[in-house]
């Protein structure tokens, strides 16, 4: 439902549009006259969503102004942001949703209608990162079992009779498909390939009749299903029961991706009235969206949540970073050399923190899947987001993909009006920008990135050389440090009965990820087509190199099916392993053992080449030491070749058919061949019918049994879904914040503690909290899974908050999850100790230094402290977006008076300390606190307007709406 706050001083502005007098809108553009003609276009959007819910206590007039006033309070003020949508992924939004069902146990506990409590703004949850890539080539793989359980279940490996029988059936069609369109069999190590192969797709790609899906892909599917089933069924009741949310099943695509082809908007439409498509997500790749025209960005869950409880997201007004693009890129680089070339320049321009917002002559040369691209990798650059306002080839890419005619014209008279259409007019007035950064397409070429960060770029001309000079420099970011007389060491390997050699620069992980590429499609079809020259003039790619393809969706799978390619990625090894985050999350499966030995034994500096977006050592596997981002095509090439220590322009890639020397040049698809095949292949159908298998779901999904109950029935044996304690002294009024009396320190801490020393996350230690736990429910150490995966239960969350092993604690002395309880003299857990605290009633408190809470956004970092029992923190200084979220949740956050500390006021930690707080709080007011020794000194109560004071007296955010519904 649309916001339209009632005694809005801005309902005046509401117009009908033009031609089309049934649809409203606020005519923002009357308001500001000259001053929003200047506006950079993603400020007219954050301007357009403080006039329409301005309300006077969530947003206020002074807010609107101050935006409409950019270009002097740009970086000085904060401004509210609501957005028009929320989008999330599984792992950050399971807890969204046990918190909302929570509530609704709560407000029907308190004497309200639990039917009520629902998301107040509209959000899409994907489930997506819960792919693990447990079989690769048809092949089970010692992949570790994130989800738990036990992993051995024959049945996962078997096919039911009816789908055994379809994949043994022919595909009808032309003499070039022989036999069933089931996967190749034929072993790459063999050397003898056929130019005529078998199929493996779900379309076939010579005559696109319906086949069976890949073995290995239904394999996956199954494990994630069934590793997965609990936290599946939760989200299958959350899609039935509440309104406003819509749950995207497993199997459909990766939430940045479908955000991008199925939930964008544009331009929202509801009850007749307009205002501009925007979105927060709980994924970094949320920024994609910006390449439609549709202003969105990552932010962490509490955020999130907040948005979802009708909260708005506060934010400083950016400064915004012009980028003027200008010529035409050369005909052989690809979307990628675009992105990391703009990500370089940017990158050297100091965008950090801002928005970054494109114009200039360049960008009409630029598709919308070249935009979406270049917008996915702005959190690799540091902005906040990179945004192509809506102009005519957004319009035509929307018209292909399916968009109704009349909703276009709708939208275009819409965005023309309130002047967030760019007509790319050199007559047209340029908006007024914090500074411009100018970029000529016509200066690159093809890079990859490597070897361990996403900003190190190499040409690839120079890649044979860069390397070498890698393996000379000291050991560091872009040195490993090879003596000399070993850089030329070979180590021979046998492998599947046959002997291979390794020496520096070989190639053993091949990852062809299209997360940061299905949005264009010629960068995957220029893998596919590269794959199928190859295989007619006999390369191969050797057995032991890792090789996968994982699509972003199935439109991915579509287009590379029906232009026929698909099965010659397969023969080269390229096989579709599911659809989600695998390779480009570290879910892959480890390296055979023959070669994981070879390479330590050898100290061999092995490669992996991904098309994914981050390349930190490591990631994959702790014995592949270099790691490059390339463009599909490339990924595809490096495998053929099996080094990264080749020219392509003097060296062959490797010896085709009757001895033939194969150049890259000789197999790299041209522009008019794309274009042809992008042409045939991608068109609006596709997208048409990747919208109606994500509205139909799939029968996994749909066969899966959930509860129809308007309160969830919690499962008290459950591991992964437990009701949480926020809402236990939930009642209708506010009262007076409550005295923190004779309280201890549980945490003692320096400067710079982030939130992921304080958030639970990665796997779960045997010694920890955690385990003990979890171990008590009958588990495993091979079922603890991650924290990650156990975000639902608060139970786990809370046991693993402080648990970082590198997390040092001054009464401790040293790095260790462990603190004092000082009433016994025990040096425990962190949990163990607030756990007692808790049951002897005595309310703890913690000290910090400067900066507190520093790193990314963490819901748990807020939550898992509150439920330690922490009343409040008391630090030197504060990251601004934790202290908010501690307020957020209830803990207040108090900071020393400016020059002064625990040492300079002579505090050990071990004392007791007492706070009062008025009746009456207001922003930035100084408090008195007594110590157990008789020391009283003062600090800030760092509440920086009466919201925050507001939700601190409801016990947080969670509460204060929660009392909404009573």
């Amino acid at each position: 439902v649309v916001f339209l706050p009632p005694g809005s001083p801005y309902q005046p502005v509401i117009e009908a549009l033009g031609n089309y007098p049934q649809k409203k809108f606020y005519n923002v553009s009357k308001l500001g006259g000259a001053k929003y003609d200047t506006l950079p276009y993603s400020i007219r959007v954050l301007f357009e969503s403080s006039i329409r819910n301005c309300d006077g206590f969530l947003v206020k007039e002074t807010d609107a102004m101050n935006i409409l006033d950019w270009k002097t309070k740009q970086n000085n003020v904060e401004v509210p942001f609501c957005p028009a949508r929320v989008v999330l992924q599984d792992f950050t939004g399971i807890p969204a949703m046990v918190d909302f069902a929570a509530m609704r146990e709560a407000v029907r506990n308190a004497g309200g209608d639990p039917v009520k409590v629902n998301p107040a703004c509209p959000a899409d949850l994907t489930v997506d990162h819960s792919l693990q890539i447990d079989f690769s080539k048809c092949a089970i793989q010692n992949a570790p079992n994130p989800g738990g359980g036990d992993s051995q279940k024959p049945a996962v490996a078997k096919l039911s009779p009816l789908r055994a029988q379809a994949r043994r059936a022919p595909c009808r069609g032309q003499a070039a498909c022989k036999g069933p369109c089931s996967t190749a069999e034929a072993s790459r190590s063999s050397g003898h390939f056929a130019v005529q192969i078998e199929n493996t797709p779900i379309l076939c790609p010579f005559h696109l009749q319906p086949v069976p899906e890949p073995e290995m892909v239904l394999k996956n599917q199954e494990m994630e299903f069934g590793r997965n089933r609990e936290r599946l069924q939760f989200f299958k009741w959350s899609s039935k029961v509440f309104k406003n949310i819509s749950i995207i099943p497993p199997e459909t695509g990766m939430a940045h991706q479908v955000n991008l082809e199925y939930l964008s908007r544009v331009v929202f439409e509801v009850q007749d009235f307009l205002y501009p498509d925007s979105v927060v997500g709980t994924d970094s790749h949320t920024t994609m969206v910006n390449g439609l025209g549709i202003l969105g960005w990552g932010v962490g869950g509490i955020e999130t949540e907040a948005v979802m409880l009708g909260m708005p997201l506060t934010l400083t007004l950016p400064e915004v970073v012009g980028c003027e693009l200008t010529g035409t890129a050369s005909p052989l680089a690809t979307s990628i050399d675009i992105v990391l070339s703009i990500t370089k320049h940017l990158r050297q321009a100091d965008v950090a923190g801002k928005f970054v917002e494109f114009f200039g002559s360049g960008v009409s040369q630029l598709s919308v899947a070249d935009r979406t691209t270049i917008a996915n990798m702005c959190p690799e650059y540091g902005a906040i987001l990179s945004f192509f306002p809506v102009d005519n080839v957004t319009l035509k890419h929307l018209k292909h993909t399916g968009f109704d005619e009349a909703k276009l014209e709708v939208m275009e008279a819409y965005l023309k009006a309130v002047k967030l259409f760019r007509t790319g007019e050199s007559s047209s007035r340029e908006p007024e920008y914090s500074q411009v950064v100018q970029i000529s397409l016509s200066s690159i070429i093809p890079y990859v990135s490597g070897p361990n960060k996403p900003q190190d770029r190499v040409a690839v001309n120079n890649m044979k050389s860069d390397f070498q000079a890698c393996l000379n420099e000291k050991a560091g970011v872009k040195g490993f440090r090879i003596a000399a007389e070993k850089q030329n060491d070979i180590v021979p390997v046998q492998y599947e009965g046959n002997e291979y050699k390794l020496s520096h620069g070989c190639v053993v992980i091949a990852a062809v990820i299209s997360c940061t590429n299905n949005c264009n499609p010629s960068v995957m079809l220029a893998a596919g087509l590269l794959a199928k020259k190859a295989v007619e003039a006999g390369l191969v790619v050797k057995p032991y190199i890792r090789t996968s393809l994982s699509p972003g969706s199935g439109m991915v799978t579509h287009y590379l099916s029906s232009s026929g390619v698909l099965p010659y990625l397969s023969k080269l090894g390229f096989e579709v392993v599911g659809y989600g985050c695998s390779t480009c999350v570290g879910n892959t499966a480890p390296l055979p053992e023959a070669i994981r030995n070879a390479i330590k034994q050898g100290d061999i500096i092995a490669c992996e080449v991904l098309s994914g977006t981050k390349n930190f050592e490591g990631r994959l596997c702790d014995c592949v030491r270099a790691n490059y981002l390339a463009s599909p095509p490339l990924v595809v090439a490096y495998a053929i070749a099996g080094t990264v220590r080749i020219d392509f322009e003097t060296e062959p890639l490797g010896t085709g058919f009757n001895g033939k020397s194969i150049y890259l040049r000789d197999i790299w698809p041209t522009r008019k061949e794309l274009h042809a095949v992008e042409e045939e292949c991608v068109i609006s159908s596709m997208f048409k019918e990747l919208k109606e298998k994500m509205e139909k779901g799939n029968k996994r999904w749909n066969l899966l049994e959930a509860p129809e109950s308007t309160l969830f029935p919690w499962d008290l044996k459950s591991t992964y879904i437990r009701c949480p304690s926020f809402f236990d002294k939930l009642a209708k009024d506010p009262v007076s914040p409550q005295p923190i009396e004779n309280a201890h320190v549980l945490l003692y801490l320096g400067d710079s503690v982030t939130t992921d020393h304080i958030s639970p996350a990665g796997s779960i230690a045997r010694s920890s909290a955690a385990a003990k736990y979890l171990t008590n429910k009958g588990l495993t150490p091979r079922e603890f899974n991650s924290y990650g995966a156990r975000r639902g239960n608060d139970a786990v969350m809370t046991r693993g908050t402080f648990a970082n092993i590198k997390l040092l604690n001054k009464f401790i002395g040293k790095p260790a999850p462990k603190t004092i309880h000082f009433p016994s003299g025990q040096t425990l857990d962190v949990f163990e100790a607030a756990e007692l605290y808790q049951k002897e009633g005595i309310p703890v408190i913690i000290l910090a230094g400067k900066k507190y809470g520093l790193g990314s956004s963490r819901d748990w970092a807020a939550k898992g402290p509150f439920l330690l029992g922490v009343k409040a923190v008391l630090a030197e200084s504060y990251e601004k977006v934790h202290r908010s979220q501690l307020i957020g949740i209830g803990i207040a956050p108090l900071q020393f008076l400016p020059g002064e500390n625990p040492s300079t006021l002579g505090l050990t930690g071990r004392e007791q300390f007492s706070i009062l707080f008025p009746p009456e709080l207001s922003p930035g007011m100084t408090l008195d606190i007594k110590t157990s020794t008789g020391k009283v000194f003062s600090v800030i109560a760092l509440f920086e307007n009466d919201m925050e004071i507001t939700l601190y007296k409801y016990g947080g955010s969670l509460n204060f709406v929660a009392r909404r519904f009573l």
